[in-house]
């Protein structure tokens, strides 16, 4: 059966399951997802078939023949190479479909540029030919309720899309079966026992990959089966229900159990291999494609609450209040209910070596492995390695449960730091500290003993030595995958247990693996160490797992569970959702064993889940840039250049263009025009004075064109140091540009900004002086459009698509004016705290793109939703912050201040601890009175 081409996250079904209708929303109307599964409308003789289901079994009957006519030696190269190009046309070829069309609608803009969805009899289609093939195609597939002229034109694209996917999913599954067709066969000295064994573990994971696809269908519908949601919405709720309540992403873990069990029938490490590398492009698919598709669609943040006069007075004296009663009167990071969410600990992202807990970790780590490197595998060193690893492992078991246990019951963690006077965030920060230190240590403990009691097999195709490997990283992996998924459905909080500390909600939430599982650590949260008794064949890290597991059900059994039970009382789930599901899918009578059944299901998760789907990698945008002085712009005299004219270039003079640009001045409100700059006389260059725009605030480009200029010019902008040649673009402009008309470049992202366009203008020639007529347009370049940093910058007009550039704007500078105590007025108090929220208001403004929904308008409103997900913003906050007052900040001190007024305190109490080391650096001996 094809494999998972299903929207995985997409588990929407109507709410009257047993209507025909489904009815989906485009931007321009409605239309109506009739349509059937892919392998009955290509099999059923009852499904009607058309020329392309005739195509797809066409090319799936030539893949069969092939495997007949080709020499015995080349059936597994031949195929091999076969099935990895049909898995990289699905992965990569519709993953890259799917992405541009997610991110600028570009398959809908593609079949609106070509009208290959226009009637002809309208005059408006140039391919009338084309037109009645689809127009044959379409309503031969759905002969009832349906009209291809009628249909909206995503809706079109949609079920032109879904041909494609046909042939592409039907090819991969059948080249991957015929594949391992060619690789099977039974091994020499196998025994008739072990054979029977292993074809009828083959065929039920087959069956319960079947199962899957089909609960699957019976929940999503060919509408998320297709992806139909980059095209366009249904209404329709969405719900966990089926297999989707089973386990995480079901469609790319447990719905790739067939392919292990083919790889069993087979018998052959060939097929096993290329059952692993197709797994890990499909969650590769998962990861850049689907997931961020399914988190833009479905979990936006909610739009910020907009604040009358009289609620910000109320939250402005609620704040005053609050800041009385804390410390100096900061706005406090943290609450009774939350500590803390800035500076955490788990993560290499969040590793400080500043701090005293990540440097022990490090250094600790080190010392453990340098032991291993530099002691002799001997039975002592061996013995002293498993002894030091159990040690840890009954410290982090059952040392730090009491500890917690004493917390639960008596605060006894908490009361110690009261004691000497400190506060619960102190005593809070020690605890995560010591847990950290605890839990890296039990397992590099773990690890050390597992690398010395290894060695390398001699043979590796002896018995099921490979096998142990690929099983027991693959649990590794599991183990791995699991804790990052707790640790993203818990947080910072939830894993150093926070509940034991802090007010707690009265209410719990089951999201992410949870959704799953009631406690996921139970079984597959240790699979790892079961992973390495496997691959070390140890006696003695058999033990050492063992001793893992039963201290960690006993540590859920004894500490967490009572704590659990304490607060949350008749709120805690009885059955997990793996449980449930299962129980609607079997028989009654299987559970009448409910216990001891419930632990062995909810370790029946696939060991390769998407362990990479939390831990993508998150590359931090850390390039200093260094900005050349804005002088040296016109030190040089101009000098006009002879090139050759391209051939697309003919009958363009580029002196017939020209750009202005207007934004909001730094200091003063000039706008300046200019034409190709390359012209311009040395001598005019002196009366030229640099524009100077705000940091962030949006710039508009005027551009001015002959009559004659391509549809396909656009707009870029650049740093003026990265140019060498003022005839062409040679850098990537990164997606800073706008086109000049829409709907020339199939992307949303390029029209996005274009205000008008072609707009007939008079004005005297360039070279003649004469009135001649132009086409105008107007731009507005904003949001991620703009270069986030500080520096010179020019707009360049290209031509025809291509960097054949046309005109080039004026330089300006983005800068960001430094905060000078000395130029403001202090308050009635002697503070200057009222200039400070000012200059942060507008700055912060600017930041958040100006957008009402989470850009504040009042120094007391709260920064929108979308500022806390997304890191962007709170990065071009501190970087703004470090320009204009000198202090830096980490970007989730701006997430967790949540307004300016919070935000401008922090920078007040900064630059008052830091004033004397400033005053001493610019050579003052003796400290001023500080104004902050």
């Amino acid at each position: 059966m094809p494999d998972n081409d299903c929207n995985d996250d997409m588990q929407l079904h109507s709410e009257e399951r047993k209507s025909e209708k489904t009815f989906g929303r485009t931007p321009d109307g409605t239309g109506k997802s009739i349509t059937h599964d892919m392998v009955s409308q290509l099999l059923s003789p009852s499904q009607p078939k058309n020329i392309s289901d005739l195509v797809v079994l066409a090319v799936l009957g030539i893949h069969i023949a092939t495997l007949f006519l080709l020499p015995v030696p080349l059936r597994i190269p031949v195929f091999a190479v076969v099935f990895l190009f049909w898995r990289a046309c699905y992965n990569v070829g519709i993953g890259h479909l799917l992405h541009i069309q997610s991110r600028h609608l570009r398959l809908v803009a593609w079949a609106k540029r070509t009208k290959i969805f226009a009637d002809p009899k309208t005059g408006g289609n140039p391919h009338p030919m084309l037109y009645r093939i689809l127009k044959r195609e379409m309503e031969t597939k759905i002969p009832h309720d349906y009209k291809f002229e009628d249909a909206p034109i995503e809706y079109n694209t949609w079920l032109v899309f879904r041909r494609v996917v046909d042939l592409i999913l039907m090819c991969d599954f059948v080249s991957y079966v015929l594949f391992a067709i060619a690789c099977g066969g039974r091994p020499a000295d196998e025994g008739m026992a072990l054979t029977i064994i292993r074809w009828a573990t083959g065929w039920g994971l087959f069956g319960f990959n079947l199962w899957v696809k089909l609960d699957a269908h019976r929940v999503v519908k060919d509408y998320a089966w297709y992806w139909g949601d980059f095209f366009y919405l249904i209404d329709q709720e969405l719900t966990f229900d089926g297999v989707f309540e089973m386990a995480p992403h079901p469609m790319y873990s447990v719905g790739y159990a067939g392919y292990y069990g083919i790889s069993l029938m087979a018998a052959s490490y060939k097929v096993l291999f290329i059952s692993i590398v197709a797994h890990a492009a499909q969650f590769a698919f998962l990861v850049w494609v689907e997931n961020p598709h399914i988190e833009k669609t479905y979990n936006s943040p909610p739009p910020r609450r907009l604040h009358s006069e009289s609620q910000l007075e109320t939250e402005h004296d609620e704040s005053q209040s609050a800041d009385a009663d804390h410390v100096y009167n900061a706005p406090p990071l943290a609450s009774a209910n939350q500590p803390s969410p800035v500076h955490n600990l788990i993560g290499l992202k969040n590793i400080d070596l500043h701090r005293v807990t990540d440097t022990s970790v490090i250094l600790l780590q080190m010392y453990i492995f340098a032991l291993v490197v530099l002691t002799p595998s001997t039975p002592f060193y061996q013995g002293v390695f498993v002894i030091n690893a159990a040690l840890w492992r009954l410290w982090y078991s059952m040392g730090v449960g009491y500890l917690l246990n004493r917390q639960s019951s008596k605060k006894r963690w908490t009361r110690h730091f009261l004691k000497y006077g400190e506060s619960t965030e102190e005593a809070w920060r020690q605890w995560k500290g010591m847990y950290h230190l605890s839990m890296t240590l039990c397992y590099a403990s773990f690890v050390a003993a597992s690398w010395k009691m290894y060695s390398l097999p001699q043979d590796w195709e002896h018995g099921l030595v490979l096998l142990k490997h690929v099983v027991g990283m693959s649990l590794v992996a599991l183990q791995i995958w699991t804790a990052i998924s707790i640790y993203d459905s818990l947080g910072e909080f939830g894993w150093f247990f926070g509940d034991f500390f802090f007010d707690h909600s009265p209410k719990l939430t089951y999201s992410g693996i949870y959704r799953f599982l009631n406690n996921p650590e139970r079984v597959i949260g240790l699979a790892g160490v079961w992973g390495a008794a496997l691959i070390t064949r140890s006696s003695a890290i058999f033990f050492l797992a063992l001793l893992s597991h039963v201290l960690t059900l006993a540590f859920i059994q004894l500490v967490e569970r009572p704590h659990m039970q304490k607060l949350y009382g008749q709120s805690l789930r009885r059955e997990s959702g793996l449980v449930k599901s299962l129980k609607r899918s079997l028989p009654p009578h299987l559970f009448q064993w409910r216990g001891s059944v419930d632990k062995m299901l909810e370790g029946t998760i696939d060991s390769f889940e998407d362990f990479i789907d939390a831990a993508r990698p998150k590359i931090a945008a850390g390039v200093s840039i260094f900005v050349k002085d804005s002088t040296a712009l016109f030190k040089h005299p101009t000098r006009i250049s002879i090139t050759r004219v391209a051939p697309d270039l003919a009958g363009y003079d580029p002196k017939e263009y020209s750009l202005e640009v207007e934004g909001t001045p730094s200091k003063s409100a000039t706008m300046y025009v200019s034409g190709n700059q390359s012209q311009l006389r040395p001598e005019r260059r002196s009366s030229f004075k640099t524009l100077s725009f705000e940091y962030g605030a949006p710039i508009k480009v005027r551009w001015t064109a002959p009559l004659n200029h391509s549809k396909k010019d656009w707009v870029g902008l650049y740093m003026v140091a990265d140019h060498a040649s003022r005839d062409s673009t040679r850098v990537s402009s990164q997606g800073r540009w706008v086109a000049t008309n829409k709907d020339q470049f199939g992307s949303i992202i390029s029209d996005r900004g274009i205000l008008v366009s072609d707009i007939r203008v008079s004005g005297a020639g360039r070279t003649d002086g004469e009135t001649k007529d132009y086409l105008s347009g107007e731009m507005e370049f904003s949001g991620d459009k703009l270069w986030w940093t500080t520096g010179v910058f020019e707009f360049r007009f290209h031509h025809n698509g291509k960097h054949n550039v046309m005109a080039i704007s004026i330089p300006f500078e983005t800068r960001i004016n430094k905060f000078d105590k000395d130029d403001v007025e202090v308050d009635v108090n002697g503070s200057i705290r009222g200039a400070v929220e000012d200059a942060l208001l507008q700055l912060i403004r600017n930041c958040l793109d100006r957008d009402p929904d989470i850009a504040p308008s009042h120094v007391d409103e709260s920064f929108g939703g979308q500022v806390e997900r997304d890191g962007k913003f709170a990065k071009r906050v501190v970087f703004a912050v470090h320009q204009m007052f000198g202090i830096e900040f980490a970007p989730e001190v701006v997430q967790a201040d949540g307004n300016v007024r919070n935000l401008s305190w922090r920078v007040c109490n900064a630059k008052k601890v830091l004033e004397p080391y400033m005053s001493l650096s610019r050579g003052k001996s003796t400290p001023t009175e500080s104004r902050y």
